[in-house]
């Protein structure tokens, strides 16, 4: 056996998509929507018709964390968009950005960390125990990040056109 077939042993054929690349691990989407939570939390205080202020007053004390955070968020709104144009007749940057965006979401992850980092040493905002869990937090999603052979997978793929049926 192959290593090439050793690799997708474990898969079912209701695991990969129509350009028959396997479908994107559950790992990738859940550090995805840790990096975009500054967005989410935008959004609920938009939906929010009573008070639309007080959502992110609550979770971001200081506006300065608030707006990090959204910095931090467009990485993943641009893993977002690499995500919505992984066809086969994608361009070359497509591509390219798709085979770094373990990377990119590390990056991601990082600055976040640094954002909570500048809350705690500049503006004394949160306490240490918060920066430890999100120094903890931040650890172990690198590390699902790196340890996802479906993810490794996921990364090593791009979708090609198929032949019709």
């Amino acid at each position: 056996m192959s290593q090439y077939s050793k690799r997708y042993q474990q898969y079912s054929v209701g695991d990969f998509d129509h350009y028959d690349c396997l479908k994107l691990s559950k790992r990738f989407y859940f550090v995805l929507l840790f990096v975009l939570r500054g967005y989410f939390v935008w959004l609920m205080s938009v939906t929010n018709m009573r008070d639309r202020v007080s959502i992110i007053s609550w979770i971001y004390p200081e506006t300065s964390l608030f707006y990090l955070s959204l910095f931090s968020g467009m990485v993943g709104l641009f893993i977002v968009l690499i995500i919505s144009l992984r066809r086969p007749e994608a361009a070359t940057w497509i591509k390219i950005s798709w085979q770094h965006s373990r990377k990119i979401l590390i990056a991601a992850l990082l600055f976040d960390l640094l954002t909570h980092g500048a809350g705690f040493f500049y503006w004394q905002l949160i306490s240490i125990e918060w920066l430890i869990m999100q120094a903890i937090l931040t650890i172990s999603l690198i590390a699902l990040c790196y340890n996802s052979e479906r993810f490794t997978i996921n990364l090593a793929e791009f979708p090609q056109k198929t032949p019709e049926k």
